[in-house]
C-alpha cells in the first residue's frame, strides 16, 4: 500500500546545477565586494531590501510564476537550487523571503486577477515584501482558535479587529495575508467560518509593536487591527474557505531548505575547523551532522519535486519540518560539546560568533511555522495513527 509519505525522488536538472554555478558566481562576487557578510538565520533576520532587488532583476524572484505576473516560468528544481545557495551563504534574504515562498503562491492560487497584476510583478522584482498573519497572543499553536474578526460594514468592506504575533518583519513590509474570523465558530466544526483577507499594513488603525529576541534583534512583531478598514476586494479566496487555504500555504512554508539550514553557516565554520585539526571528536561530530543534512536534503527536495508537480505534500512537509529544525538545533548542541571555543557576537574568532548568533536564535527553530509537537500530530493523523 502506498503511504502519504511516499514521494517519487527528485528529476536531475542540468538548468538547476547552471543557476547554482550563476547564483555562487553572484555571491562570491558580492562577498569580495562587501555588499554583505554571512550570518547564521538570515532567512528571519538579514533583511536588506536593496539586495532583493538586486535578486529580482536576475530573475531569481518568482522564479517559478507565469511571464504574465512578472514571474519566469522556471521550474521548482531551479528555484530551490536559488534558495539554497542563499541559504548556504548567509546571504540577507528576509526582505523579500515569505512573499517569495509562500504568499506569491497563495496568491497565484486564490487572488483575483487584479490582486495578481497589481501585487506578483512587484514581489517578482524585489520591491514588495509580505508578512504571515496566522498566530494570535492567545491562541497558541490552536490556529483554529483564532479571535481576529472582521465584519462587513454597510459599503461592503471588512473592518478588522484583532491582534497577529509572530509577524516576522511587518515593520518592514507592506502587506499581510492574515487569517480571520468572518463567521461565528460552530463548535461542530471549528474550522469553518474563516478567511484571509490581503490587507495592506499602512492602513489607518494597524499597530506593529516589535517583540526582541534575546540579543536583542527586532524581526518579531505583534500586530494590532484596531477596526481596520480592509476593502472589499481584499478578500483573497472564497469566504469560510481560509482554513483549506491557510492549509496548503502551510505546505510551502514548512518544506523548504530553511528549515534545517539556518544555522548552515555555523556548520560550513565547523567544518573548516574540524578538517584544520583534525581531530577525531570534531570529524566524528561532522561525519554524523553531514549525514543527518544529507537525509534532510533529499527529503526536501523530492517535496519541492511534487509541488512542482501540483502535488499538496502537506504531511511530508509538516515531518520536514519537525526533523529539520530539531537538526538545526542539534548542530549547536553537537559543535559546542566538541569544540572549546567561547560564544560571543563580538569574537574575533568566526565560529565563536556563529556559535553566539545560533544559540541566541535557537529558541524559534522548532516553534516558527508550527511547534514540532503540533507537526508530529499532523503526522500522525495522516499515517492514520491517531
Amino acid at each position: 500500500m502506498s503511504s502519504p509519505l511516499t514521494l517519487a525522488p527528485a528529476p536531475p536538472s542540468e538548468a538547476a546545477e547552471e543557476v547554482r554555478a550563476q547564483v555562487r558566481q553572484f555571491l562570491a562576487e558580492e562577498l569580495a565586494a562587501g555588499t554583505f557578510t554571512t550570518h547564521v538565520d538570515t532567512w528571519l533576520s538579514g533583511v536588506d531590501p536593496a539586495f532583493s532587488r538586486k535578486l529580482g532583476e536576475r530573475g531569481w524572484l518568482g522564479m517559478t510564476w507565469p511571464r504574465e505576473y512578472g514571474g519566469h516560468e522556471r521550474s521548482a528544481m531551479e528555484r530551490y537550487a536559488v534558495t539554497e545557495e542563499l541559504l548556504a551563504a548567509g546571504a540577507p534574504v528576509a526582505a523579500h523571503w515569505i512573499a517569495d515562498r509562500q504568499s506569491g503562491p497563495n496568491l497565484l492560487r486564490y487572488g483575483t486577477e487584479a490582486q495578481r497584476r497589481e501585487i506578483l510583478p512587484r514581489i517578482a522584482a524585489g520591491e514588495c515584501f509580505f508578512v504571515i498573519g496566522m498566530s494570535e497572543p492567545d491562541s497558541g499553536s490552536d490556529l483554529a482558535s483564532i479571535r481576529t474578526k472582521a465584519v462587513r460594514d454597510a459599503g461592503g468592506d471588512w473592518v478588522v479587529t484583532g491582534a497577529k504575533v509572530w509577524t516576522s518583519n511587518a515593520h518592514l513590509s507592506h502587506y499581510g495575508i492574515v487569517l480571520v474570523r468572518t463567521s461565528a465558530a460552530d463548535p461542530a466544526d471549528r474550522h469553518a467560518g474563516l478567511s484571509q483577507l490581503l490587507v495592506d499594513l499602512s492602513l489607518p488603525g494597524i499597530t506593529i509593536n516589535p517583540i526582541r529576541i534575546l540579543d536583542g534583534g527586532h524581526h518579531f512583531n505583534e500586530v494590532v487591527f484596531d477596526e481596520v478598514v480592509v476593502p472589499g476586494d481584499m478578500l483573497l479566496g472564497e469566504e469560510g474557505a481560509g482554513w483549506h487555504q491557510v492549509t496548503a500555504e502551510l505546505a510551502f512554508e514548512r518544506s523548504g531548505p530553511e528549515r534545517f539550514l539556518s544555522t548552515y553557516p555555523l556548520l560550513a565554520e565547523f567544518a573548516r575547523r574540524a578538517c584544520d585539526t583534525g581531530d577525531a571528536a570534531q570529524l566524528g561530530a561532522l561525519g554524523r551532522l553531514s549525514a543527518r543534512l544529507l537525509a534532510l536534503r533529499q527529503l526536501s527536495l523530492r517535496i519541492a519535486a511534487a509541488l512542482d508537480r501540483g502535488e499538496l505534500p502537506d504531511i511530508p512537509a509538516a515531518l520536514v519540518k519537525d526533523v529539520g529544525t530539531t537538526f538545526e538545533a542539534d548542530v549547536v548542541d553537537e559543535i559546542r560539546r566538541v569544540v572549546e571555543v567561547v560564544p560571543s557576537l563580538d569574537s574575533p574568532d568566526p565560529l565563536g560568533r556563529a556559535l553566539a548568533e545560533a544559540q541566541l536564535h535557537a529558541p524559534g527553530y522548532t516553534l516558527r511555522g508550527g511547534t514540532n509537537e503540533i507537526l508530529r500530530g499532523i503526522v500522525a493523523r495522516g499515517l492514520g495513527l491517531r
